[in-house]
């Protein structure tokens, strides 16, 4: 083995010491009703948003809700009153703001926020690569909305977020590169344990790491209790990890104890911890993502 084949090696594994933790404290599903620990109202997002950045949180991903009913939302001036105090107090924190078909299907809806310029431009948004199910409802994505808002988001200058729940997703986002919609360097939350998707086992986050483009940054999340087990799998196999209330509620495999965001993100960093693992810095992980 050549010294420049161990230069490589050992600054991959220097590289891999370190991940993307990618906070989801609130998403479209969990109410109060259901645990009361889920952030809704924008001061409830930013407080929540702004413990975790303490203990090393380096990217969120940020869903509206209504003030009034708690519902989901696309409305900008809504999104505005959270990311403006998170920029205020952490501006070099990666913000990603939801652009989810769940509730929403027309383009200005889904795009509205992309709208916001200065501080309150996010500087992510999420990009679902195909339409699924999940438990009770379809996230509808057709190729034409997908290709609409990578088109947004490239004009925008804002990056988007790759959501990959099965390989054919993983397959789309090369369409999407060999099109030029989108451009380097690309991020991916791989989403395993949704029921008709990939599920949380090692062949299924191998697979799709492996048809990743290269040199791309990936984290994975898991679905209700597939989130600690895909959790534990991404960082041993040296990715970043996707975690929050939006996609689990509970604790424990039982569920006998409700979660809250803290102790979701306290739990990935001491598992983290263990294998010798800690999250990139916030200025490392704009330089990663967004180029400074």
């Amino acid at each position: 083995m050549d010294s420049g084949q161990n230069r490589r090696e050992g600054k991959e594994t220097e590289m891999n010491k370190k991940y993307i933790l990618n906070f989801t404290p609130t998403g479209m599903i969990p109410t109060k009703e259901m645990t009361p620990h889920v952030p809704v109202q924008p001061d409830e997002i930013v407080e929540q948003v702004l413990e975790v950045v303490e203990l090393g949180v380096n990217m969120v991903h940020l869903h509206a809700r209504d003030a009034q009913t708690g519902a989901p939302t696309y409305k900008k001036d809504v999104y505005a009153k959270i990311f403006g105090p998170i920029r205020k107090a952490v501006p070099d924190l990666i913000i990603c703001a939801s652009l989810s078909g769940r509730d929403f299907t027309e383009f200005e809806k889904r795009s509205e926020v992309l709208e916001l310029e200065d501080d309150l431009k996010p500087d992510f948004g999420s990009l679902t690569l195909s339409s699924l199910n999940f438990n009770r409802q379809a996230s509808i994505n057709s190729p034409q909305m997908i290709q609409d808002l990578a088109r947004a988001m490239l004009d925008r200058g804002i990056k988007p977020e790759l959501e990959a729940f099965d390989l054919g997703m993983i397959n789309y986002a090369n369409y999407l590169i060999a099109k030029k919609l989108i451009r380097p360097p690309f991020y991916f939350n791989l989403i395993l344990g949704n029921i008709a998707c990939a599920q949380a086992n090692l062949m299924s986050l191998g697979l799709m790491v492996k048809e990743l483009p290269a040199g791309a940054i990936w984290s994975a999340g898991g679905v209700g209790d597939a989130q600690l087990r895909t959790t534990a799998m991404s960082l041993v196999d040296g990715g970043g990890v996707r975690v929050g209330l939006e996609d689990n509620i509970w604790y424990d495999q039982e569920r006998t104890k409700l979660a809250t965001n803290r102790a979701l993100v306290e739990r990935t960093l001491n598992i983290a911890r263990a294998l010798g693992r800690e999250p990139y810095t916030r200025k490392e992980t704009r330089d990663l993502l967004v180029g400074g």
